[in-house]
């Protein structure tokens, strides 16, 4: 509990529980004295309406409160409601602080604060413009992911949690079809092969054997770790997740299948957000939220070509010294790469088991050299873990999650082993720096750890910065001499290609009107990556159109505001210096990320 009480920032929670007249007045104050007691106050209100929440931050349990975890999150419209006028109260008593009452960094914390609520303020119109059931993400495969990669069974109540939840699913899921059935009614319907995806992820969800049904297996295996359970108790809970699964669960994933095959006759193949009522605002919007510049679609569109003709050029210069032939152009070179079985792990679990053994070894590796470029580094450790194979098939290359708070679980770097393909050797590296160290592991579990800053900027879903910082760290990475062999540096390239050719087709299919087909021609084409590869990341961006952007958007920010420091500073700079600054803060809009480097070269200027 001490370790998140330091997270949430002066320690608020600690001195309500001690009580007091002024512990009082801070927590049910309609302004607290402490503007930082009132954001972090807020902050642990919601998370405290969702049990989810508090289940993945994991603090609760260390001091023995477990009724949480008994409970699934309340997904109605109704709630969502609630949110949008929370969030004009939050705004009304932010804007009662005085600023000169402020200091420096509770300035900074009203500003990120107000950035996030004025967007969703803004956004209110178009919250149903959202597909909230797709191939990619939504609570039919993020219950079950979240049921085997959160819910901690370490005894006896934690087992009963687990089977409260596994009947509370079929309210949960009711819910969300509440919102589903409002987007409908106002015309906003995923493209035609959005609703087959997840027809066949759900079907294919209940019709698994039951052996092989995650949220049988994930406790049956968790409950063998336990010593004070029996094998007689045991089976007995197995037999009643067995009896909640064939009827609470499999009831909920029915109401979605009856409801997506009907829902399936009356979608089209138009697949950017162009086609949606108001989409062309929508997608402004989302640009806007995702980049935090004032970028127009056609502006980042061009920034894209731009930047695949440059990075495709040296690209062909590795190729050719690498013995490739170029003549025929860049997408013949690639497929002569990619069709070299040396670049690849042997196809069986053995393989796999080996990739990810291998990732672990890249991240040790560049974990040792880290002194060099930085001075602060998390204290939370990190392991390389396998996407669950039940989702793995539309799922992305690979993802990260964040250290629980209390320590209890590290950061995980999930890597796709659907298709060994799209996983060649000299792109590993590259991947790692990007989800691992010194990527997001590094900024993410970092931000967790800053002492004093409020809880809301740990959390701020900032992606320009975040996804900024990720692509950053595989050029950093290359800096550093951790990628020499020239092909470790062409899988770089291939990765920063990648984030490039997104500025192309995201904007292509959401404001140009391109068909998915011609999305994947375009990659496929201008990337050399895997077909399948390629198709999941296309179907992605369709269903969260601007996301893509935010990558490279965010890596030509950061490379520029570092340029811009070394010109001002010239002996003065120090990388390091340069990189507390734009990890000491946590996320932020590229702008306030401005505004702090040009505050960094100032001071350093008159030291």
């Amino acid at each position: 509990m001490k370790q998140f009480f330091k997270w949430i920032g002066v320690g608020l929670v600690a001195i309500i529980a001690l009580g007091g007249s002024f512990a009082a007045h801070e927590w049910y104050a309609d302004k607290p004295f402490y503007f930082n007691n009132f954001l972090n106050r807020e902050m642990v209100k919601v998370a405290f309406e969702s049990p989810e929440t508090l289940t993945s931050l994991g603090f609760l349990e260390s001091v023995g409160i477990k009724g949480h975890n008994a409970k699934l999150d309340d997904a109605s419209p109704e709630k969502s409601e609630e949110l949008y006028n929370k969030a004009r109260n939050i705004k009304s008593v932010i804007e009662n602080y005085d600023d000169d009452d402020l200091s420096k960094d509770e300035l900074l914390s009203k500003k990120i604060t107000l950035y996030l609520l004025d967007y969703l303020l803004t956004n209110e119109p178009f919250q149903y413009h959202t597909y909230p059931v797709n191939q990619l993400f939504g609570v039919q495969n993020g219950y079950p992911s979240f049921m085997q990669g959160q819910h901690q069974i370490k005894d006896e109540t934690d087992v009963e949690n687990y089977l409260s939840r596994l009947e509370a699913v079929d309210e949960k899921f009711a819910q969300v079809l509440e919102g589903l059935k409002l987007r409908e009614d106002k015309g906003i319907i995923p493209p035609r092969f959005v609703i087959e995806r997840v027809l066949d992820e759900m079907n294919g969800f209940i019709s698994s054997p039951l052996n092989e049904n995650v949220l049988y297996s994930s406790l049956r295996e968790k409950m063998a770790d336990i010593e004070s359970l029996s094998q007689e108790q045991q089976d007995d809970f197995l037999a009643k997740a067995e009896a909640r699964i064939n009827d609470d669960v499999n009831r909920a994933y029915q109401l979605f299948i009856d409801y997506f095959t009907t829902l399936k006759t009356k979608a089209g193949t138009d697949d950017g957000y162009w086609h949606l009522p108001d989409g062309d605002k929508v997608y402004a919007n989302a640009l806007r939220f995702f980049t935090t510049t004032d970028m127009t679609a056609d502006e980042i569109h061009n920034i894209g070509l731009k930047e695949v003709a440059r990075i495709q050029g040296e690209m062909l210069k590795i190729l050719a010294d690498e013995g490739y032939d170029t003549s025929q152009g860049f997408t013949t070179a690639m497929d002569a790469l990619a069709s070299d079985p040396s670049h690849y792990y042997e196809d069986s679990d053995a393989g796999r088991e080996q990739i990810l053994k291998d990732y672990q070894i890249i991240l040790d590796e560049i974990e040792e050299g880290m002194s060099e470029v930085f001075r602060i580094r998390p204290k939370a450790g990190m392991e390389v873990v396998r996407i669950p194979e039940f989702k793995e098939k539309t799922a992305p290359g690979a993802y990260y999650q964040q250290p629980a708070i209390d320590g209890s679980r590290p950061g995980r770097f999930f890597a796709n082993l659907y298709d060994i393909k799209a996983t060649p050797k000299y792109s590993m590296r590259t991947l790692a720096y990007h989800e691992g160290i010194p990527g997001h592991h590094f900024q993410i579990a970092l931000a967790m750890e800053i002492e004093g800053m409020p809880f809301i900027r740990k959390m701020s879903p900032f992606t320009a910065y975040t996804e900024g910082w990720a692509l950053y760290s595989e050029y950093l990475a290359w800096e550093m001499g951790f990628q020499d062999n020239p092909l470790d540096n062409l899988g770089r390239l291939q990765a920063e290609l990648f984030r490039a050719v997104r500025l192309v087709v995201d904007t292509g299919i959401h404001q140009k009107r391109w068909t998915r087909e011609e999305a994947i021609d375009y990659m496929v084409n201008n990337t050399g990556m895997a077909l399948s590869d390629v198709t999941s990341e296309i179907e992605r961006y369709i269903v969260m159109p601007g996301q893509a952007t935010s990558y490279k958007v965010g890596m030509l920010k950061i490379l520029e505001l570092r340029e811009k420091a070394k010109n001002a500073l010239g002996d003065k700079f120090d990388l390091r210096d340069f990189h507390d600054v734009v990890l000491k803060n946590g996320a932020v809009p590229l702008s306030i990320l401005e505004e702090l480097i040009d505050a960094y070269i100032e001071d350093t200027k008159s030291t």
